[in-house]
C-alpha cells in the first residue's frame, strides 16, 4: 500500500436536486428531509457515504483494496470472518491466540483496512459477532461528513400520478386506473462540509494519496450512476477543497468554511430559486489563512 496522506483538508461539496427526492424520511412516509424550525431541506451523512461506496463498488469492482465492507446482501460478520481467515485465525481459538500474541488484535484491524476502501476512508465498528470471539475491533475514520442542508428553504410537493397497471383481478373488475403519489422538491441547492485528518490516515487506517483522489472522484461523481426518477435530477456542481500544509493543520476548520460563500446572483429577485444559475459562489482566497491553499473542482 502507498503511504498515508501528509496533508490536512476540508472540503465543501455543493449539489442540487431538481423535481426529486435527495433524501426520503421514512418516519414521515418517504417526504424529503426538512428542518421544521427553519424549512431547510437535510441529507444525510449516511446517504452520501453510500453513494460514494456505490461508485467505489462500481468503479474498482472488488479490485485488491477496494473491496466495500458496508454493502448491501453482505453480512458484515462474514467480512469480518475473512479477516481471521487470512490470519489464519480461528474463531474457538482466538481466546488462546490473543494471549500468545498481544499485537493480533491490531493486525486484524490492518487487514480489514489495508482490504475495505470504505474502512480505510470512513471507519467502520467490527465488534458485531455476539455469540463467539470474532472481533475485529473499531476504526474511526481520517474521513467525516456532516449533514447536507440546503442554501435556501425548500417547499416539497406531493404530486398525485395514476398508473394503469391494476394489482388485482378483483380491482381490475372495479376500475381502469389507480392512484398513488410521489414526494419532490421544485428545487434545491445543498451544501455539505467535511473533513480528512492526516493524522489518523497515519496512525490508524492508512488513508493514501491514492485513496484521496478517489475520494474526490467518487463525491463528483456520486449522482452519475444512480439515478431514478424519484430523485430526480441530482448533480455535484462543485467541490471547493483546502488543503493545509502540514499534517494538524494551519487554521480552524470554520474559517475556511466561512470563506465559501453562496449567494443569489439576483439578490433582488423575489421568485424562488429554479436553477443552480439563480446562484453564485464566491471563495474569499485572500482571507485564507497562511498554509492553506483552495483548489475548486466541478
Amino acid at each position: 500500500m502507498s503511504e498515508p496522506i501528509k496533508n490536512r483538508y476540508e472540503f465543501v461539496i455543493l449539489f442540487d436536486v431538481e423535481n426529486g427526492n435527495p433524501n426520503g424520511d421514512p418516519d414521515a412516509g418517504n417526504m424529503p428531509r426538512v428542518d421544521p424550525e427553519t424549512g431547510l431541506g437535510l441529507v444525510t451523512d449516511v446517504c452520501l457515504k453510500r453513494k460514494i461506496r456505490n461508485y467505489v463498488e462500481m468503479s474498482r469492482e472488488d479490485a485488491a483494496g477496494y473491496r466495500i465492507y458496508i454493502k448491501d446482501g453482505v453480512p458484515l460478520n462474514r467480512s469480518d470472518a475473512e479477516g481471521y481467515a487470512a490470519l489464519e485465525v480461528a474463531e474457538k481459538t482466538v481466546k488462546e491466540k490473543k494471549k500468545a500474541d498481544p499485537d493480533l488484535d491490531r493486525k486484524i484491524r490492518d487487514w480489514m483496512c489495508a482490504n475495505f476502501y470504505d474502512i480505510r476512508t470512513f471507519g467502520a465498528v467490527m465488534t458485531t459477532f455476539v455469540k463467539a470471539a470474532l472481533n475485529c475491533g473499531q476504526v474511526r475514520g481520517p474521513v467525516q461528513l456532516g449533514f447536507a442542508r440546503s442554501v435556501e428553504p425548500v417547499m416539497p410537493q406531493e404530486v398525485t400520478i395514476t398508473r394503469v397497471a391494476i394489482t388485482t383481478e378483483a380491482d381490475a373488475e372495479k376500475k381502469g386506473t389507480e392512484m398513488g403519489r410521489k414526494y419532490i422538491i421544485p428545487y434545491g441547492l445543498y451544501r455539505c462540509e467535511g473533513y480528512v485528518s492526516a493524522n489518523l490516515a497515519r496512525k490508524t487506517t492508512g488513508f493514501s494519496e491514492e485513496d484521496l483522489d478517489l475520494l474526490w472522484e467518487a463525491i463528483l461523481n456520486m449522482f452519475e450512476h444512480d439515478h431514478s426518477a424519484a430523485r430526480g435530477r441530482m448533480s455535484v456542481r462543485e467541490l471547493i477543497v483546502f488543503k493545509h500544509d502540514s499534517e494538524l493543520g494551519c487554521a480552524p476548520a470554520w474559517k475556511l468554511f466561512d470563506a465559501v460563500k453562496v449567494e443569489r446572483a439576483d439578490p433582488h429577485d423575489p421568485a424562488p430559486a429554479r436553477s443552480y444559475q439563480d446562484y453564485c459562489v464566491t471563495v474569499n482566497e485572500t482571507a485564507l489563512p497562511a498554509g492553506v491553499t483552495c483548489r475548486r473542482m466541478g
